[in-house]
């Protein structure tokens, strides 16, 4: 059997270590056909993530783009570009893997014609601390498919049965590359910050295609949840993190619900992460549900604003910059 190409794209950004650790697992996997491309991002790295990074390139082990711009969405897309295999796999740069997961991931695709996408199961480290673990779901919920409500019932950490779903999360997901040629998605690198909830946007676009989302827990890897450095260029406590928490929800939203599924989810958003209730559990302060508010209200507009703007402008400004590169 010829097993189809896989390109294994891996934005990072201020990672050292964990990015070196993670490649080291990539490097070990047992499926026989694939490559690795690394976006880097990263302005300095340190002198020995540095000379890993130079010996893997110059021995054809990965292949090494180094940025000077910061952006999660404009990273994948720079990537895909670039990628030559059928099957398109993102990881994180802070992930343990088995030899045995990039096999996983492709014989979904080998079996499943009607699949486009591959969401993997994440041992998240900060999540299975909350729980202890113990939890097990066979089964997601209904609510999990409906795009108004689904971010608070997806559970793809606990869950231990095969089934299709309505998204994948960004630190193991892979798609068919038709889903970029054929369909010609593009990641929107409108989604700024961390980025969250692009590749939510992502999926709820590619089930438009007609294809199925497939969730297959052996696909599974760990996710360290590192809390410094990664595939964001803000840092996760800073007031402009808040500020495009709320404008990626919105955005989301806006482009892809209907107004029945989008006010469901607005709903839903202020419930959870401006008045702390479960299952975000954040503080009841006065002072602070009113400073979430305020970054709520304002994630709305700045996310309203996006979206008048694409009449002009489609917000690609890391692919158009690229495109114009290869045009000179």
């Amino acid at each position: 059997m010829n097993l189809p190409l896989i390109s294994v794209i891996v934005p990072t950004y201020c990672r050292e270590e964990p990015l070196r650790d993670s490649l080291a697992d990539v490097l070990k996997q047992d499926y026989p056909n694939y490559e690795v491309l690394v976006v880097d991002q990263t302005p300095k790295h340190q002198s020995e993530t540095e000379a890993y990074l130079e010996e893997l390139a110059e021995t054809n082990k990965i292949k090494w783009f180094r940025l000077n711009w910061a952006s999660l969405p404009g990273a994948r897309n720079y990537a895909v570009r670039r990628a030559a295999g059928e099957i398109i796999l993102f990881i994180d740069d802070d992930v343990q893997l088995t030899p045995g997961f990039l096999a996983a991931h492709a014989k979904n695709y080998l079996e499943k014609p009607e699949v486009g996408a591959i969401a993997g199961r994440v041992f998240d480290r900060m999540k299975l601390g909350d729980s202890g673990g113990n939890l097990q779901i066979s089964y997601l919920p209904p609510q999990a498919m409906d795009p108004g409500i689904a971010w608070y019932y997806i559970d793809l950490v606990h869950t231990i049965k095969p089934q299709e779903v309505l998204t994948a999360r960004g630190c193991n997901m892979s798609f068919r590359r038709e889903i970029f040629t054929k369909y010609g998605l593009k990641f929107d690198e409108r989604f700024r910050g961390s980025a969250v909830r692009e590749e939510s946007d992502f999926c709820l676009r590619l089930r438009q295609t007609g294809y199925k989302i497939w969730y297959d827990p052996e696909a599974d890897l760990v996710h360290l949840g590192e809390e410094t450095g990664g595939c964001h260029d803000i840092s996760m406590r800073s007031l402009q993190y808040q500020l495009t928490f709320y404008h990626n929800h919105f955005l989301m939203g806006l482009k892809n619900l209907t107004t029945t599924q989008a006010l469901r989810l607005y709903a839903r958003l202020f419930d959870c992460h401006v008045l702390g209730h479960p299952p975000c559990n954040k503080s009841g302060s006065p002072i602070k549900i009113v400073t979430r508010g305020v970054f709520f209200f304002l994630g709305f507009l700045k996310a309203l604003g996006t979206v008048i703007q694409s009449i002009w402008n489609d917000g690609q400004i890391y692919t158009h910059m690229d495109e114009q590169v290869k045009i000179i």
